[in-house]
């Protein structure tokens, strides 16, 4: 057999960026959204670990703070600032026909709206992480479906059911499953870890804000330190 007449073999490269260049413009598309999905959940990830742990060290000071029974200014910025603004501000609002459980009950309301604003703020972003960690992987799938499909197209018009036929296309499938995989497992491992980060934080300062609703509620002195602080 002359050599120069045998068939020339195609190399297919199976490395990974190989293996994207190669794939079918669908599979392509998977691998691209799932990529932008990654680098989206990401850089929540790492802005909501730098919001929560200042969110930490508020909590700790806050509840710091109103323990010792220190001056409250509610100056500043911050979840602490905000949350001592709006209890002074309720307190100032004075009722003399309310009892000393209602005129707590209103600061405590105050204070906690106050505190669902900015907790709502922390929660942002993590619905993307929930979403990325229960869709991902089915996109992937569709991916490794498509590429399979493409896989037995081939096989049919070379009639050829060798694994050097199907291996490639197979292959770029698969790989669409395993980014799927990759962008979901970080993804729902940190929502769970940042909404119970969110949820300490939270409860920490829900048992301060009791602890400084009584307090406003039976300090008649605190309305002449906050006006000696301003």
């Amino acid at each position: 057999m002359d050599p120069a007449s045998a068939p020339i073999e195609v190399v297919h490269d199976f490395s990974f960026l190989g293996l994207f260049l190669q794939a079918d413009p669908i599979v392509k598309g998977v691998m691209i959204l799932l990529v932008v999905a990654s680098i989206a959940c990401w850089t929540v990830v790492f802005e909501k670990l730098v919001r929560l742990s200042g969110a930490k060290r508020q909590a700790r000071s806050f509840a710091t703070l109103v323990g010792s029974g220190g001056t409250l200014d509610g100056k500043g910025t911050g979840l602490a600032a905000h949350i001592t603004q709006a209890g002074l501000e309720a307190w100032r609002d004075q009722d003399p026909t309310e009892t000393r459980a209602e005129r707590r009950d209103r600061i405590e309301r105050a204070m906690r709206a106050a505190l669902a604003v900015d907790v709502k703020r922390l929660r942002g972003g993590l619905t993307l992480l929930a979403t990325a960690g229960s869709t991902a992987p089915f996109i992937g799938l569709f991916g490794t479906v498509w590429g399979i499909m493409n896989s037995f197209s081939a096989i049919a018009k070379s009639q050829d059911t060798s694994l050097a036929v199907v291996a490639p296309g197979i292959a770029e499938a698969l790989f669409a499953t395993a980014i799927g995989l990759v962008v979901a497992i970080p993804a729902v491992m940190a929502y769970n870890k940042l909404t119970g980060d969110v949820s300490h934080v939270q409860g920490s300062f829900v048992s301060s804000i009791a602890t400084l609703g009584n307090r406003l509620a039976r300090d008649r002195g605190v309305q002449s330190r906050a006006a000696a602080a301003e």
